[in-house]
């Protein structure tokens, strides 16, 4: 590797205090450092306030008092024609998307990659809490060192081309520690709360967002058993093992979705926490990417995820025709959603993942659901 002061790294700055610690630790340790802030959304609100803006406002004030270079640059029709598009068309099919997979894989380390190589960079840097280290030529992703702000979730379809290429400052560090190092030395982000959901909702309400771009379509709410409970808004607005919303009251345990029916536009709901429905031995999945570039061509027994904050459950991996995978669960497990990341572990490592396309109980494809 070059001397440091001789490797340029371009520093994806949001205006948040990660990315602004991830800069400033870079620089210290002599790298030449170049911040930029990606504008990815249009979200002036109503009184034609731009929170972009804001945040670039702060990303200028952090360079500034890094003495670092910093630009901004548009990636607003990228982010439409492959992050959004797919945002609706997923939630078109009755499915719920991670919007934040896509945007890693063809934004931030796809579009902004090429765009900092394109400025002469030999890295590209961010503050997601990851790591990487390289064995014997091959680059390996490992989680965070702060497992509950670990985000290898989302960095899942990351290929070896890009693991070279990248780094992650804070990966060895507690997400106290980014405050703390922030506060020490006086950055303009040091007490800025972290930002959360999706960067194009914002603080909006998800419901009304979503209505702007997709028609609602009201219909029944019913059990298993046909029997109905009441309407729902649009199927749109619900996923799997959502308690929250349905405006079922009565005696008993609590109302949860365990199904929808696009076709007939039934929205399934089952009583208890526990509903045999919401619980699944397995799944199919498809659009799968592997960290190590090899794709595996026998079963193997490893570790997944299955949303962002859950414990790992034990899995064994099926190669099947096509490009899909059949994962079968070691205990049954809850609320398995289409349209969401399964993401595979090795103890530390993150293997990669793939986008759940099919729920499977006793090996049959639970037909209620999509």
């Amino acid at each position: 590797m070059k001397d440091p002061k001789d490797t340029r790294v371009v520093v994806g700055m949001s205006g948040g205090v990660d990315s602004s610690v991830a800069a400033l630790l870079l620089k210290e340790q002599g790298y030449d450092v170049v911040g930029i802030f990606m504008k990815n959304w249009d979200d002036t609100d109503e009184n034609g306030v731009c929170t972009a803006t804001e945040d670039y406002e702060d990303v200028i004030l952090v360079c500034n008092q890094l003495d670092i270079p910093y630009f901004a640059v548009n990636f607003e029709k990228q982010y439409w024609d492959k992050v959004f598009t797919y945002f609706l068309d997923e939630y078109k099919k009755g499915r719920t998307p991670n919007p934040d997979v896509m945007c890693n894989k063809e934004i931030k380390f796809k579009a902004f990659m090429d765009h900092a190589m394109s400025l002469g960079a030999d890295y590209l840097a961010t503050g997601h809490y990851a790591q990487v280290r390289e064995n014997d030529g091959t680059y390996e992703m490992l989680r965070g060192v702060d497992h509950n702000k670990d985000q290898t979730y989302f960095l899942n379809q990351l290929s070896q081309e890009v693991l070279s290429k990248v780094m992650f400052p804070l990966g060895h560090l507690e997400k106290k520690e980014v405050r703390r190092i922030a506060e020490e030395h006086g950055l303009a982000t040091a007490k800025k709360k972290d930002s959360t959901g999706i960067c194009f909702i914002g603080e909006r309400n998800f419901k009304e967002f979503l209505s702007e771009y997709l028609p609602a379509q009201p219909g029944n709410m019913e059990t298993l058993d046909g029997e109905v409970k009441g309407k729902h808004d649009g199927l749109m607005y619900y996923t799997l093992g959502q308690r929250q919303g349905l405006g079922i009251g009565g005696a008993g345990d609590p109302w949860f979705v365990v199904g929808k029916n696009v076709t007939d536009n039934i929205l399934y709901v089952g009583q208890g926490f526990h509903h045999d429905a919401l619980y699944s031995d397995g799944l199919i999945a498809s659009e799968a990417s592997w960290t190590k570039g090899s794709v595996p061509t026998e079963s193997f027994k490893c570790t997944a995820k299955f949303r962002y904050r859950q414990e790992d459950s034990g899995v064994t991996v099926y190669p099947m025709e096509e490009g899909t995978w059949k994962v079968m669960f070691d205990e049954p497990e809850r609320a398995i959603t289409p349209g969401q990341a399964v993401v595979f572990y090795d103890g530390e490592v993150c293997l990669g993942g793939a986008t759940i396309d099919v729920v499977l109980k006793q090996d049959e494809a639970i037909t209620y659901v999509g």
